[in-house]
C-alpha cells in the first residue's frame, strides 16, 4: 500500500489542508492498495483560484501552441499506456487486457482529436457585418465519475484545453490514482502552471465546494441522474453553464430481418464488457416474438462464457445495488435464465453475468439503470410496439438497431429518442458527438459538438 500526498495546484504538488484520507480499494481481492488526500472546500478554493489566474494567459494562447501542448500530453499517455492500464485493473478491476485496450487506448485517441481540433477549428468567424469570435467559457469545474475513469478526464480536459479553458478536476474517491497519473502527464506535456488542477475528495464535500465555487464558470458532471440534478440546481442559482452525461437504460432493438445470432451475441458483449459499468450499455434486448426463445438461448449461452472473464464491480455498495436488482427481478416474475445474485466467488466485489427473460416494461429492472452486468430481453409485436418501448423510459443516452437492410435499420433509428444509435454493431467514433436525450443529459462530449460546450460567442458589428 502507498500513501499518496497532496493535490496539483498551480503546476505543483502540494500539501492538502486537511489530514483525512481516502482508502483506494482493489475490488479483487478487497485489499487496500493506497490513500489519497480527502480534499476540503479550502483546497477545492485553491485550486480554483489558481485556475482563475492562469485563464487570462492561456485563454490568450495561440490555437496552435494549445494544440501543440495537447498532441504532447497524447504522446505523454502513450507512453505511459502499460502503467495506466496496471492502475485502471488496480483500482478498478477491470481485466487487464481490456483496460489496455480501452482504459488506456481511447484517452490516447481522444486526446490526439483534440489536438487536431485546436490547430483546425475556426475560432472566428465572419457573418454579414459582423465578426464572430468563439471564446473559452472560463474556469472549468470537471467531476468525473469511475466507471471510465482515465477517458472521463481526458474528454472534459481534452476539450477545454483546445478551447482555451482552464480546468479543476474532482475524479471519483473509488478511482484517483489514473487521476494523479494523468496530472503528472500534464506536467510532463509541460501545459502551464494552473491551467490543469487536481483535488482529490468525496462527492458531498469536495464536489460539492467545486460545484458551488463562484469561481467557476461551468460545471461538467458525468454520473448519475440524482446528482446530475443536484449540480443542474446549484448552478441555476449562480446562471453557470452546465454539461451533464447522465444515467442510460439502452435498448438494443433486433428487427426481424436481423442476423439473430450475431446481435445477440454483440449485444451481450456490450452488456458485460466493463462488468455492466457503461452508462451507454444496452440493457434491454428487444427481440420480435417469433424470434423470442432462439434470442433467449443464444443470450444466456454468451452469458455463461463471460463467467470467468467478467471482472467485479467496483464497490461492495455497488454489489450490493446491483444484487438488489436480481432480486428484485425476480420477485416481480421475470425468469432467470443465466446469473443470478448468489456470488461467484468468496471474495472480491464480483456478481454474476446475468440475463433475464420474460422481462415486461414496466418491471423495475426494465426502467431502472442497473450500472451492473444484467441483461433484460423483452418481446415486442411489431415495429411500433419496439419503438413504443424503445423510447418507454426517462433515458435516452444510447442505443443500438440491427436489420438486415442498413436501410431499415437507420429508418428505425432516427425514430428513437436517444443521443447515438449504433447500427448493425457500429464501431466507437471518438470524432461523433456522445451524450442524450431526456433525463440522460445536457450537452455533448467529443469532436466538434464536444469543443463547443466549452466556448462562448461574442459579435463584433461593423
Amino acid at each position: 500500500m502507498k500513501a499518496y500526498d497532496g493535490m496539483y495546484i498551480g503546476g505543483a504538488w502540494r500539501p492538502a489542508a486537511g489530514q483525512d484520507v481516502i482508502e483506494v480499494v482493489n475490488p479483487v481481492d478487497e485489499q487496500v492498495i493506497g490513500t489519497v488526500p480527502a480534499g476540503t472546500a479550502e483546497d477545492v478554493d485553491a485550486a480554483v483560484r489558481a485556475a482563475r489566474a492562469a485563464l487570462p494567459a492561456w485563454a490568450a494562447t495561440p490555437p496552435a501552441e494549445r494544440a501543440a501542448r495537447l498532441s504532447a500530453l497524447r504522446d505523454v499517455l502513450a507512453a505511459r499506456a502499460d502503467e495506466i492500464a496496471e492502475t485502471v485493473t488496480a483500482e478498478l478491476g477491470s481485466p487487464l487486457k481490456f483496460s489496455q485496450a480501452v482504459h488506456a487506448a481511447v484517452p490516447v485517441a481522444v486526446a490526439g482529436s483534440y489536438a487536431e481540433l485546436a490547430a483546425t477549428y475556426s475560432f472566428e468567424e465572419k457573418t454579414g457585418n459582423s465578426v464572430v469570435h468563439h471564446e473559452p467559457i472560463g474556469v472549468v469545474a470537471a467531476i468525473t465519475p469511475w466507471n471510465y475513469p482515465l477517458h472521463q478526464i481526458v474528454a472534459k480536459v481534452a476539450p477545454a484545453l483546445a478551447a482555451g479553458c482552464t480546468v479543476v478536476v474532482k475524479p471519483a474517491e473509488d478511482t484517483p490514482l489514473v487521476a494523479r497519473l494523468f496530472a503528472d502527464a500534464v506536467h510532463e506535456a509541460g501545459v502551464p502552471a494552473g491551467v490543469f488542477n487536481l483535488v482529490t475528495g468525496l462527492g458531498p464535500v469536495a464536489g460539492q465546494a467545486l460545484a458551488e465555487h463562484p469561481g467557476v464558470d461551468l460545471v461538467s458532471f458525468t454520473g448519475s441522474t440524482a446528482v446530475g440534478r443536484r449540480i443542474a440546481a446549484i448552478a441555476a442559482g449562480q446562471v453557470k453553464r452546465v454539461a451533464l452525461e447522465l444515467g442510460g437504460k439502452s435498448a438494443n432493438v433486433i428487427l426481424p430481418s436481423a442476423d439473430l445470432a450475431k446481435a445477440v451475441n454483440v449485444g451481450v458483449a456490450n452488456v458485460m464488457s466493463n462488468s455492466g459499468q457503461t452508462c451507454s450499455a444496452w440493457t434491454r434486448m428487444l427481440v420480435h416474438r417469433d424470434r423470442y426463445d432462439e434470442a433467449v438461448g443464444l443470450a444466456a449461452t454468451a452469458a455463461a462464457k463471460y463467467g470467468e472473464r467478467i471482472g467485479p464491480v467496483v464497490n461492495a455498495k455497488q454489489r450490493d445495488r446491483v444484487r438488489g436488482y436480481i432480486e428484485k427481478g425476480v420477485a416481480e416474475g421475470a425468469r432467470l435464465v443465466a446469473g443470478g445474485p448468489e456470488s461467484p466467488r468468496e471474495r472480491g466485489y464480483f456478481v454474476s453475468p446475468t440475463v433475464f427473460a420474460d422481462v415486461t416494461e414496466d418491471m423495475t429492472i426494465a426502467q431502472e439503470e442497473i450500472f451492473g452486468p444484467v441483461l433484460s430481453v423483452l418481446s415486442y409485436a411489431d415495429e411500433e410496439d419496439a419503438l413504443r418501448i424503445a423510447n418507454g423510459t426517462v433515458y435516452g443516452l444510447a442505443g443500438a438497431v440491427w436489420a438486415g437492410d442498413e436501410a431499415e435499420a437507420v429508418a428505425f433509428a432516427r425514430r428513437m429518442e436517444t443521443g447515438q444509435v449504433d447500427i448493425n454493431g457500429g464501431r466507437f467514433n471518438p470524432l461523433a458527438p456522445f451524450g442524450g436525450y431526456k433525463q440522460s443529459g445536457v450537452g455533448r462530449e467529443l469532436g466538434v459538438h464536444g469543443l463547443a460546450e466549452y466556448l462562448q460567442t461574442k459579435s463584433l458589428q461593423f
